[in-house]
């Protein structure tokens, strides 16, 4: 079997939902490192392994798995992060809290910034990279996620990040500075809405995605427990569900001197961010 014939293989068997080329694309490029000139143009016979890699990747697709833990890793705004079992997957829309501080932080003279939830460390470290002179303090409960947080860390190298294995309800919040932006993509899916989520989504860790019985168990701890901890002028800036904003903007009643939404390209409100 040549490698054209694999991928064309691999494309029929993934052709669900239209992603079939797509994923057969990035299974070649991420796990047999077979650029498509070299899928196109090589009449040799692939290996024995590499045909075991590709059945494999179908299988655990066709299964549900999603095609992130498949390849072990994803793109998120400039970077890629490692992801598998256990931690949540990045989506572009969350690259929204990215842009979000880098634009308020950009003069601020060494800025301290928290990433709660953080899960890969997709926007603490994110941050963290591009602004050399902040120190990001991400903060992660779960230990297979805290995992992942720690290789990405080390991927980079990022100096000025520091990586808290504690929970946003019960951490001692005294031994931590007053910060200049709090960020979060908090679990915020109602708990019995989640049964009905699509099937890659079961996949994912559901403390990752469980808000309670309202889906604003977390929006709740950050208003009531983190909103001091944010220097006058700071920001809390987080990830919110559709139609979630104007509960949000309740429970935030009387700690904000600002408040401000941005869409996702969904034209859904994705971003919801105060002024302390």
């Amino acid at each position: 079997m040549t490698p054209v014939e694999l991928y064309r293989y691999c494309a029929n068997e993934l052709e669900f939902g239209g992603c079939g080329e797509f994923e057969a694309q990035c299974i070649f490029e991420d796990l047999l490192d077979f650029d498509k000139s070299k899928v196109l143009l090589s009449d040799f016979d692939v290996s024995r392994s590499d045909i075991d890699i590709v059945n494999n990747a179908i299988n655990r697709r066709k299964f549900g798995e999603p095609l992130q833990y498949i390849l072990g890793k994803w793109d998120f705004y400039d970077r890629t992060f490692f992801v598998g079992k256990g931690v949540l997957i990045p989506r572009p829309e969350t690259e929204l809290l990215v842009d979000f501080a880098l634009e308020k932080l950009v003069n601020i003279k060494e800025p301290v910034i928290y990433d709660l939830c953080a899960g890969s460390g997709c926007i603490g470290l994110t941050v963290a990279y591009h602004i050399k002179n902040s120190t990001v303090f991400l903060f992660e409960k779960e230990k297979a996620a805290f995992e992942y947080l720690k290789r990405n860390k080390d991927k980079y190298d990022i100096q000025n990040a520091v990586l808290i294995n504690d929970d946003i309800f019960t951490v001692d919040l005294s031994k931590y500075p007053q910060a200049d932006m709090v960020l979060s993509n908090p679990p915020y899916i109602k708990t019995d809405e989640i049964e009905d989520l699509q099937k890659e989504v079961h996949f994912e860790p559901k403390t990752a995605l469980d808000g309670g019985e309202d889906g604003l168990l977390f929006y709740r701890c950050i208003a009531e427990r983190w909103t001091d901890k944010v220097k006058s002028g700071g920001h809390i800036a987080m990830e919110c569900g559709e139609e979630q904003y104007d509960d949000i903007i309740r429970i935030f009643d009387g700690r904000y001197k600002e408040k401000n939404v941005t869409k996702d390209f969904n034209n859904i409100d994705r971003i919801v961010a105060f002024r302390i």
